[in-house]
This record gives C-alpha cells, structure tokens and sequence, in this order.
C-alpha cells in the first residue's frame, strides 16, 4: 500500500507524525518504508536520528536528484542499523524492516514532466513490491510534489494499487481551514486528481484527516488552570468541532489524532518505549496514538465511503 502524507501549512507535525506512525507499524511486524518528497526541506533523516541525513543526503542519489533524471537510482538507508540512537539500534524480535529514502540536501521545488511521472512510478512500484507500506512525504501546501504524486498515483500502472492520502492539521481555525482547502478548495487535491483522470467521489474515499498537538480539555494535568481558562478551552473546542463538521474535516473523515507531547514539541524525533516506560520523557498516549493509525492505514473499515 502506498500512503501519501500531507499538508496545506507548515508546522502541522506531518513528517514527525508519519514517521512515528510507520515507525510502530514496523513494530507491528511490516516491512515499511518512508520516502522523503519534502522537496524544500527534506528532514526525515533528523527524526529518524541518522546524522548523515539530517538535512537530506549529500551523496546526488536523493528522491530530487532520481526524479529529475540526474541518479539511476536512489538510496534506501536501514533506519535499524544507521539509526544513531542506541533504542533504535536495539531492532526488538519480530519487527518488519524500517527503510528511508532521502531526499537531496539543499534542494527545492521543481515542476514535474512526462519522464518525471515516469521515474515516479516506476519508484513507487519497486518500493511497493518490496514493502507493505511505503509512506511518501510531501512538501507542505500546493506543491510540484503533491502534482507529481498524483499524477503517478492516477496512472493505468499505479490506479489499481490501493493508495491512501493522509491530511495532517493542528487543532486550530486557521489549520481546519487550510485542511479543507487543500483538499477541498481551488486547485486542491481534488481538482488535481480530477485533471488526471480520477473520479472525485471515488478520490474523496481515499482521504483522510489526522489531527496533532490535540489538548484534551478534561485532562488532569490540566487541573492548574483557572476555572475561566478551562471553560474558555472547552468552548473553543466546541467552536473548532462545530468548524470541522461544516468544513468536511469533522471525525467521521478523522482517521487519528495526536495529542500535545513535549517531545514531538521540543525534539521532532520517534518515540521509543524507552522513552515513555524507561524515561518517562513522553507520555504512553502519545505512542498509543501512533500505533492506532498505524494499524488503521490498512485496515478497510476505518476507510469505508462516508
């Protein structure tokens, strides 16, 4: 399955969220692999804590370099052995392998062509016959990768392979906003399937939202704030649910959501059991949120038409 991961701002923990979530599905048993489309800032690498990556690969064999026609070929690093932290190192028994291919150091956005689309699809079928799910990071917004995605994804090679499109947004008005109109507004994922081809009913299925950085009004640690500060957030959230529904981004098309963690805050980085049940540094529901969507990306209910 190829899961395609975006968003229309920046700042939503898109690529910290997705990798996390592909993270604890390796943990589940599959074969995963994450492949870095952020043309303009390709940082898998930093949240994967391999420091040969951290602002992309500087080897000229990335995913901007093979697109563009410049590298026969693009790198695939084993996160399990390149990993500098040691908890990653440590590959628990049972796991499914846990593969990145980078994007270029200082690159950018470009436009896409025929040979371009070409070399996309022919990436995604190599890397979908090898992996049980590969999860394509796009650039924020309306970008040339989100383009070339679905010019790939809605070609008579790729339309029959299942292919799911993840939204991430923060729980606020402008990002429930921009979440509707990256899908649903001028120009949005819609209108560019439907120039390829795609039926935007049928588009429509394959798409769901994930929220971050979610605060739980009701939480205990929130027991600190005035009794005016807690009925103000509790009536936000009213507000922002209200939004959402009307917006096409309410909890029927919800397929997760994050809560606020430090970590993913402070240091965009995986969260490892080590860090919740030996350390302590992240919270249990943090990692509970990723295995959710992790084992919801695949499964067929949690994708039924709405």
């Amino acid at each position: 399955m190829i899961v395609i991961a975006t968003s229309d701002k920046g700042g939503t923990g898109r690529s910290v969220t997705g990798s996390n979530v592909l993270y604890r599905r390796a943990l589940q048993g599959s074969d995963v692999c994450y492949v870095d489309f952020d043309f303009g800032s390709p940082t898998a690498g930093a949240i994967f804590g391999i420091s040969a990556l951290t602002r992309g690969t500087t080897a000229g064999n990335g995913t901007h370099s093979y697109l563009q026609g410049r590298s026969p070929n693009e790198e695939l690093w084993d996160v399990w052995r390149h990993s500098d932290r040691p908890d990653l190192r440590q590959r628990p028994p049972g796991t499914g392998r846990l593969a990145l291919v980078p994007g270029d150091a200082n690159g950018g956005e470009f436009p896409s062509d025929d040979a371009m689309i070409d070399r996309c699809i022919d990436l995604f079928l190599r890397l979908r016959g090898e992996f049980e799910v590969v999860l394509v990071d796009l650039s924020a917004g309306r970008s040339f990768a989100a383009e070339i995605a679905i010019a790939a994804t809605s070609s008579p090679e790729l339309v029959t392979v299942p292919t799911r499109w993840l939204v991430f947004h923060r729980w606020t008005r402008q990002h429930i906003l921009a979440a509707h109109g990256l899908v649903h507004g001028e120009r949005g994922l819609l209108d560019i399937g439907e120039a390829h081809g795609r039926d935007r009913d049928q588009f429509i299925d394959d798409i769901r939202f994930v929220r971050t950085a979610i605060v739980d009004a009701n939480a205990p640690d929130l027991s600190g704030l005035r009794q005016e500060q807690l009925a103000w957030l509790r009536e936000a959230n009213r507000g922002l649910q209200q939004l959402a529904a009307e917006r096409g981004v309410g909890r029927s098309t919800m397929l997760g959501s994050v809560p606020l963690d430090p970590v993913l805050q402070w240091r965009e980085q995986l969260i490892t059991d080590s860090d919740v049940l030996a350390s302590h540094v992240a919270n249990e529901a943090t990692s509970e949120a990723f295995d959710s969507i992790a084992k919801k990306i695949t499964d067929d209910s949690a994708w039924e038409p709405m």
